[in-house]
Formats: structure tokens, sequence, C-alpha cells
């Protein structure tokens, strides 16, 4: 289970070594409007818990990364605005980024650079000299190779996410994601990401697709 006291101080951190020596207002108020976010009753799949796994993988890949508090300000809030029936979350998010890091005092090329790294999470393709961008992406996608029984609640937690969608829409629609997905000729950029994890999120992603294309019935989205 995320803890919320553990959650702020990591965000407090964050907040503060992007800021430096200049400091700012109270880091809490801002743990907390972003902990409500991320709580709020639509979300299944994009909630606390995938917010800490994200900032524990991104922990792991820290040695990747140039500017490790930008980085984890933007796992922050790259799902703070999250509404499953809306296309423009990540904009809204990057945005909020930039209002609320801009008034925490945080510099404005950092802030900038946060709300980029946001915005980069729609494609999750990162450029080859962008290791930020890898970091961030790698540890978003991270779920990608997890243990069967952790990946199938995955799969189970973004369909709850998607309710509204009639069932065979939905598989229609996953089933074209995860097609993007194995397309793609790498799915992690770290060289952790790519040694570690890649195998197996490859392997997840076609036992996916093959019980779509099998059941009728099975289950299907977005990640």
């Amino acid at each position: 289970m995320a803890d919320p006291d553990t959650l702020r101080t990591r965000f407090a951190r964050a907040l503060e070594g992007a800021r430096g020596p200049a400091g700012g207002p109270d880091p809490a108020p801002y743990a907390d409007n972003l902990l409500t976010r991320w709580q709020e009753p639509q979300r299944r799949y994009h909630t606390v818990e995938h917010l800490t796994a994200v900032l524990d993988h991104i922990d792991v890949l820290e040695r990747h990364a140039h500017d490790l508090d930008v980085v984890r300000l933007a796992a922050w809030f790259h799902d703070a605005v999250y509404l499953p029936d809306r296309s423009e979350n990540e904009e809204r998010s990057a945005r909020l980024a930039e209002r609320a890091l801009a008034e925490a005092g945080v510099p404005a090329t950092k802030t900038a650079e946060v709300a980029r790294l946001v915005r980069l999470t729609v494609t999750h393709d990162p450029a080859d000299d962008d290791p930020d961008g890898q970091v961030l992406c790698d540890a978003d996608l991270a779920i990608l190779a997890s243990p069967p029984s952790a990946y199938a609640a995955y799969t189970t937690a973004v369909r709850e996410e998607y309710h509204f969608v009639p069932n065979d829409a939905f598989r229609t629609g996953r089933a074209a994601i995860l097609r993007q997905l194995l397309a793609l000729p790498r799915l992690f950029r770290t060289p952790h990401g790519a040694s570690e994890w890649e195998a197996t999120a490859r392997y997840n992603l076609r036992a996916e697709l093959e019980l779509l294309e099998d059941s009728p019935s099975g289950p299907a989205s977005e990640f």
C-alpha cells in the first residue's frame, strides 16, 4: 500500500531539490493537492499505487538520469489530471505542473522541463539524447514487465477504468495498442530497462494479445 506520509516526504525532497537554495512555499499543500488528485474515485490503475511504483522505478533507474529531482516531479504530475473518457489528460497535467511549480518556487527552466517530460508520456518515445525522458518513460512502462499475477491485476484495473466502453470496442482498442507496442524496436530505452524488463514485457504483451484475439469476452485499453 502507498503511504501518504512517505509520499509527502518524497515530494518535498524532489521539490526542494528542484528549486534549490532559494527555497519557496511549504511543499505540504502541493503534495496534498496532488495526492487528492491521485485518489479520485474514477481511478483504478492510475492511483497512488501507480505513482509509488513509478517513483520506485525511477529510484532503480536513477543512475541514468540527468536531473533526478525534475524526473521525480514529472512522475508526480504525469497523471495528476486523469479522466478516462478524455484524451487531453497529459496536456492538462503538464499545464497544472507549469502553474503549480512556478508558484512553488521552481525555476522557469526546470518547470518547463517537468512539463515537457509530462507531455512525453503521450508517446513514451524519448530521443536517444534524452536521458531524463528515457528514465520517466521506462519507469511508467515498467508495469508491462511485471510477474503474471501483477500484470493480470494491471489489465483488470485498466478495464475497470474504462468500464463505460463496450467490450468489443475495448478489446479492439486494447489489441491495437498492444500491436503498436510490440512493433516498437524497443519498449525500454535505458540500459537497465532494456536488459531487465524488455523480454518480460514483450512476453506479457504477446500473451495478452493472444488472449484478446482468442476470447470474444476477454479483457482489453490505454495504459
